[in-house]
C-alpha cells in the first residue's frame, strides 16, 4: 500500500464522512452498496478508511465485491 497504514475508522467518523445514517449505513451494507465493517474488538468495529474513501468518490457505482478484490491486492495477498 505505498507504505501508508489503512486506518480503520469508526462509525461516527463514517457518519460524519458520507452524510449517511446508521440504518442507511447498514442497509446499503446488506445490499453490497456499501463497505463492509469489520470487528475490531468484541463490542466493536470499524471500516477500512480506504474503502469509505472509494465509496464518497463514488457512490453510485461503488459494489463490495470489488473492494474486497482490491483489498486482498492491497493486503499482498493476491488472487484467492
Amino acid at each position: 500500500m505505498s507504505g501508508q497504514v489503512d486506518r480503520i475508522i469508526r462509525m461516527t467518523t463514517v457518519i460524519a464522512r458520507t452524510g449517511l445514517s446508521r440504518t442507511t449505513i447498514y442497509r446499503k451494507m446488506r445490499e453490497g452498496t456499501f463497505p463492509s465493517n469489520m470487528q475490531i474488538s468484541i463490542h466493536g468495529a470499524g471500516w477500512h478508511e480506504s474503502a469509505v474513501n472509494r465509496w464518497i468518490a463514488n457512490p453510485p457505482a461503488y459494489r463490495a465485491s470489488n473492494d474486497t478484490d482490491d483489498q486482498h491486492e492491497a493486503d499482498g495477498h493476491g488472487e484467492r
